[in-house]
């Protein structure tokens, strides 16, 4: 499989401020199962933002990460059918390229945003 030039990671806005000046971020994940969970395709941002962060309140932003400046492993795994990259480490910043909002539309559902170059009413399937 060839390695995409960008993978996602979901992440309360006051989560990514509180870390953002450090060298690294470092998701609740890491300790409770050893990985930060990330997506590798746009398509499955929405699906995964609704099955786990639809009822959390709050702001939520996406991680636009450049796998080739990652320090930590990342490994390929299948979950639910799909494969997902995993990160087996901390999060270095430097491998961060862009921060978007995650919106939500008036009933809460998230929302695909046009800042990743993808129409909102793009398929999940």
């Amino acid at each position: 499989m060839a390695e995409p030039s960008e993978i996602y990671h979901i992440v309360p806005a006051a989560s990514w401020e509180t870390q953002r000046a450090q060298p690294a971020y470092v998701a609740p994940s890491l300790a409770a199962e050893g990985f930060i969970h990330c997506t590798g395709e746009r398509r499955q941002l929405v699906a995964v933002a609704e099955q786990f962060y639809r009822k959390v309140p709050g702001v939520f932003m996406i991680l636009c990460i450049a796998p080739a400046r990652l320090v930590a492993e990342l490994r390929w795994e299948e979950a639910d059918g799909q494969l997902f990259p995993h990160l087996y480490g901390p999060l270095n910043c430097t491998a961060v390229e862009r921060i978007v909002p995650f919106p939500r539309g008036e009933d809460g559902t998230f929302q695909l945003p046009q800042e990743l170059g993808v129409s909102t009413d793009e398929h999940t399937d």
